[in-house]
């Protein structure tokens, strides 16, 4: 398999085969990311693509049972290269699914009857990181896309037979905005009302953007107990009709599962448990991203 760089996925795609078939980020402009420095974004050559698929079908097509189309944003393919690739995809005989990284600008940027053919044709989740649904937040980050873009995302994207995986980031509106942050967040999710919800925690990563302004007192991470609040505020605040929910990335203090709003009175219990010591946290040489 060809692979550049480092790869990543959602921990939901553990086991799923990861085909590069971008070459990093088409935005890459996150303050928080490290993910993507050094790649320049490109699509990869479809043909590579499409032997990549031949390659693990011949080899291990038999055990295959999921699919994840990585960088990080891999929706921005145009049509001409994800049809051929979903249709190489659907020869994996026990395939469930082929999921990808993607940003509200992406969503937006495919028609009503694009993102069908896509659906139709086999990419059934799309993983939508919003970070957060505080506007100035979004701002700082530089996430690219507001609010209101993010619920058009998940609303177009459902409506055309997708999955939503929406993704938060604890930390990321700093100690400033953190009630802002979890209160937005909170909001956004329930708006977005995706299947699947999951929260990350921030991590300031040397050299990036977050770092430098970090070092020059711009902006400053919550502490652990405050992290800790914001995603207890989340949790009790979202109302999406019915979300797997989970904070099983390794960047998170406190791992927690559970559905959304089924659980939400046995996960806030769990949370206050934490924050008075009687559940150990995840220790830092644990933490990873």
């Amino acid at each position: 398999m060809r692979y550049e760089g480092d790869i990543y996925r959602p921990p939901s795609e553990a086991d799923a085969y990861i085909l590069q078939a971008t070459i990093g980020c088409s935005w890459n402009a996150c303050t928080y990311c490290a993910m993507y420095t050094g790649k320049r974004f490109r699509v990869r050559e479809l043909s590579e693509s499409l032997q990549d698929m031949r390659t693990v079908t011949k080899a291990a097509g038999h055990r295959i049972t999921k699919v994840f189309v990585a960088d990080g944003d891999a929706l921005t393919m145009d049509l001409d290269h994800w049809l051929p690739i979903l249709d190489a995809a659907r020869k994996l005989p026990r395939l469930k699914r082929v999921s990808c990284y993607a940003m509200a600008r992406n969503v937006a940027a495919k028609t009503d009857d694009e993102l069908k053919q896509l659906a139709d044709a086999g990419l059934t989740r799309l993983y939508i990181g919003p970070e957060s649904g505080d506007n100035t937040t979004l701002k700082r980050i530089a996430k690219g896309d507001d609010f209101d873009a993010h619920v058009e995302a998940s609303q177009r994207a459902k409506a055309a037979g997708m999955e939503v995986s929406a993704i938060f980031l604890l930390g990321a509106g700093g100690t400033e905005r953190s009630a802002e942050h979890a209160a937005q967040s909170a909001a956004l999710a329930t708006a977005m009302d995706p299947e699947f919800l999951a929260a990350l925690t921030l991590t300031v990563v040397p050299g990036t953007p977050q770092a430098k302004l970090e070092a020059r007192g711009k902006f400053e991470l919550p502490s652990k107990a405050d992290l800790l609040g914001e995603l207890r505020t989340f949790v009790d605040l979202a109302r999406p009709t019915d979300a797997l929910f989970r904070t099983n990335h390794a960047s998170n203090y406190l791992p927690l599962g559970g559905r959304l709003p089924e659980d939400r009175a046995r996960i806030v219990a769990t949370i206050d448990a934490a924050l008075s010591g009687q559940i150990p946290l995840r220790p830092e040489g644990s933490r990873g991203l």
